[in-house]
């Protein structure tokens, strides 16, 4: 019995599973980003990306949003890698991500880690409709230790040359000559020990002295201090007495400023006529002298003259 093969139908057969193997290997191929939606983003290095290879990780705090779709190098500026990042749409890459080009352990396989990311920032968009988003980056841990190491190997270098420049043959030979002079310094500090000690003791007793001089003269400035204390109040005392003193000369002054103006018209007056009671008494006492019964009988008349 013969059996009819229906060819329409195996060719059908044939062609679909050929467009399912094609989409299958094209799935692979994509790392099964077909079974979602992406974004895609760019990042500038300006360091080495060894080690990175397409299709790398990308992860965000360490977990996977993403591969890295292209690198390259700038056209124009071979300086600067550009890398093109597939992440999955919803992954928060905000104005404040950064990616950073990290190794994992020890086996120098490298992913780019993205972190930051705050709540506040706003989303990273494209600048222009069909740019892509540019995603800042950070230094790598190694890319940061070559530049501290540099940074050190420089100072060491630096050092080297300025020890080179202080250990000359010169400054050696200066050097040798200090040291000995240290040490015939030392041998003879120790060959005068007891000198030493006895200097110290006496150093002892010298400060103890100058303590207790310090003491006396600490009394002797407080005793001072009352000496002056009592000066200050003895002589405000004498200025209120030299002023008591002026206040009684200048009333002693205006009294006899009124004695003047007053008593002693009156008493040139009365001496004035005191003289002229002196003159009478002494006029009259003559007259009792030459004529005692003067007083009895009065004054006798003066004889008439010749021809009277």
């Amino acid at each position: 019995m013969d059996s009819k093969v229906n060819f329409a139908a195996v060719g059908l057969f044939v062609i679909v599973l050929g467009t399912a193997l094609g989409a299958l290997i094209l799935w692979l191929a994509a790392g099964g980003e077909l079974r979602q939606h992406v974004e895609l983003y760019q990042a500038l290095s300006k360091e080495s990306v060894a080690g990175l290879n397409v299709n790398a990780p990308v992860k965000y705090r360490g977990v996977d949003v993403g591969k890295v779709r292209t690198i390259r190098l700038v056209p124009g500026n071979p300086q600067v890698v550009q890398l093109v990042f597939a992440i999955e749409d919803g992954t928060p890459i905000k104005t404040d991500t950064v990616a950073t080009l990290t190794t994992q352990g020890l086996t120098g396989i490298s992913y780019i880690e993205l972190s930051g990311g705050s709540a506040s920032a706003p989303a990273l968009v494209p600048k222009a409709p069909g740019d892509v988003p540019v995603i800042p980056t950070r230094p790598s841990l190694t890319a940061r230790l070559e530049e501290v190491l540099t940074h050190v190997l420089a100072s060491v270098e630096t050092t080297s040359h300025n020890l080179d420049g202080v250990f000359s043959d010169r400054n050696k030979q200066s050097l040798t000559t200090a040291l000995a002079n240290i040490a015939s310094i030392t041998q003879t500090l120790s060959d005068r020990r007891d000198s030493i000690d006895a200097a110290l003791k006496n150093a002892d007793r010298t400060m103890a002295n100058a303590a207790r001089v310090s003491a006396d003269l600490d009394r002797t400035l407080a005793r001072i201090d009352q000496a002056v204390a009592s000066f200050d109040a003895m002589s405000r005392q004498m200025n209120q007495t030299a002023s008591s003193a002026g206040t009684a000369v200048t009333a002693v002054g205006a009294d006899m400023q009124r004695f003047t103006n007053e008593s002693l018209p009156q008493l040139e007056s009365l001496m004035n006529e005191l003289s002229v009671l002196s003159a009478s008494l002494r006029r009259l006492t003559e007259q009792t002298e030459r004529n005692p019964k003067s007083i009895l009988f009065g004054k006798t008349p003066v004889p008439k003259g010749p021809g009277e």
